[in-house]
């Protein structure tokens, strides 16, 4: 008989690991989103005080916006296990993603541009546009 070698693992040493990771994760997690709510409420005073402050406010949504980016990787990062994967893979999910984010963000752009020109050119109007028409009263008058 030959005598085979067992190999045994530590099970109980990777589920203690894992488990630590959970909570990390977890308590990580909680403190973003309880700094995010905490944001949130100061927007919402600012908001009911007399004098609201945009800029301020525009930098408080700009840190929540950071902070949900931030949770966001770190959900796909450990919860989708594309942390633990190798770089080629990573960069076949991410580069489509942040192409379709810049598109968004460029669509809109764009067309708040095109909105706000075609308001205020007035002039490049056809001329049908321009004219006023002439309302009934003032119809029955000249007849």
């Amino acid at each position: 008989m030959s005598q085979v070698a067992s190999i045994t693992l530590d099970h109980h040493h990777a589920d203690v690991a894992q488990v630590k990771k959970i909570w990390k994760t977890f308590w990580l997690l909680s403190v973003i989103t309880a700094i995010e709510l905490g944001i949130g409420l100061t927007i919402y005073t600012i908001h009911k005080g007399a004098h609201p402050n945009p800029t301020l406010v525009l930098m408080f949504k700009g840190m929540v916006s950071v902070l949900t980016m931030a949770k966001a990787f770190y959900i796909v990062s450990v919860f989708m296990h594309l942390g633990d994967e190798i770089r080629n893979l990573i960069m076949t999910i991410v580069v489509p993603l942040l192409l379709f984010i810049w598109f968004i963000g460029a669509f809109l752009y764009e067309g708040n541009s095109w909105k706000n020109n075609r308001n205020t050119n007035v002039h490049t109007r056809p001329a049908i546009e321009q004219q006023q028409t002439i309302p009934a009263e003032e119809k029955g008058k000249k007849d």
